[in-house]
C-alpha cells in the first residue's frame, strides 16, 4: 500500500485527462479517508480540465471559420498606454491542430502563467514574429501609428507568410495586401490573438525589467511604464528619463 505522501506526489504530477483517469482508477478502491479526498480532488481537476478544453474550443471559432483560407496569423500589441517604454506587437501562427490550453487575454493571466505559455507558444507555433516602436517613434508619429508600425514589423518578420490576419479590434493600413479580420476583444475570443497577446506582453515586460536596472528611480520592474502614483511622483521628483514618452508626460513635468 502506497503512502499518502507518495499518492499526493502522483496526483501533483497529473495534468492530462489520461493521467487523472488513471489516478482515479488506481485509488478508487482505497478506503482511507485521505485517499478518498485525493480522488475527489482528482475528479474536480479533471472536470476543470474538461471546462478548459471546452473554453479553448470556443476560442477556436474564428480559426475554424476562416481556416480554409490557409495560415491564419493572430496579431496583438501591448504598451499603448504607458508613460514610458516601447510599444510591442506580436504575430503568431498556430497549427490548425493546436492543443495549447489556458490561452487568454494576457492581462487576465498571472505573470507566472504568461511565462509558462510563452515557452509553450514559442515551441509549438508554426511561426512567431515580433515588432516594436521606440518612445521616440511614438512621440514622432503618435501611438496609434507607432502601433501599426510595430504590428507590420511583426507580420513581416514571420518565417511563414499567412493568408489572413486575425487582429484585436483594429485594421492595419500598412498590411492592405492581407485579408484582415478585426475582432473586438479578440485577445479573449481567438486563440491566435491570445497567443500573440502573451508573446507581446512577456517580451515587453522583460524589456521593462531591464530598463528598471538602468533607471531604478521609476519602478519600471513593477509598473512596466504605466502611470502608477509612484511612477508619476518619480517623474515629478527626478524628471523624465530617456525612455519616457514626452508626448505622454506633459502634465507631469
Amino acid at each position: 500500500m502506497q503512502s499518502m505522501t507518495k499518492i499526493r506526489e502522483i496526483l501533483s504530477g497529473c495534468s492530462s485527462e489520461e493521467e487523472f483517469k488513471a489516478f482515479k482508477d488506481s485509488f478508487a478502491g482505497d478506503e482511507r479517508a485521505g485517499v478518498r479526498k485525493l480522488v475527489e480532488t482528482a475528479d474536480k481537476r479533471l472536470k476543470a480540465l474538461y471546462a478548459e478544453i471546452a473554453r479553448i474550443e470556443e476560442m477556436k471559432k474564428y480559426e475554424k471559420q476562416y481556416g480554409d483560407l490557409g495560415y491564419l496569423c493572430g496579431i496583438d500589441e501591448v504598451g499603448r498606454g504607458p508613460l514610458a517604454g516601447p510599444v510591442y506587437a506580436a504575430a503568431v501562427i498556430l497549427p490548425k491542430d493546436s492543443d495549447i490550453l489556458y490561452l487568454n487575454d494576457s492581462k487576465k493571466l498571472s505573470e507566472k502563467k504568461r511565462e509558462e505559455l510563452y515557452d509553450v507558444i514559442m515551441d509549438k507555433a508554426v511561426a512567431v514574429g515580433i515588432g516594436s516602436a521606440t518612445c521616440e517613434r511614438i512621440d514622432e508619429i503618435n501611438i496609434l501609428q507607432a502601433t501599426f508600425e510595430a504590428m507590420t514589423q511583426a507580420v513581416n518578420s514571420l518565417s511563414v507568410k499567412p493568408q489572413a490576419l486575425l487582429i484585436d479590434a483594429v485594421h492595419i493600413p500598412q498590411l492592405e495586401d492581407y485579408r484582415q479580420i478585426s475582432i473586438i476583444k479578440g485577445d479573449a475570443k481567438s486563440v491566435s490573438i491570445a497567443a500573440a497577446s502573451i508573446i507581446a506582453k512577456v517580451t515587453r515586460d522583460r524589456v521593462m525589467k531591464e530598463m528598471a536596472l538602468q533607471y531604478p528611480e521609476y519602478g519600471f520592474d513593477s509598473n512596466k511604464g504605466y502611470g502608477s502614483a509612484d511612477h508619476i511622483a518619480a517623474i515629478k521628483k527626478y524628471g523624465p528619463c530617456p525612455i519616457h514618452r514626452r508626448s505622454f508626460i506633459g502634465n507631469f513635468v
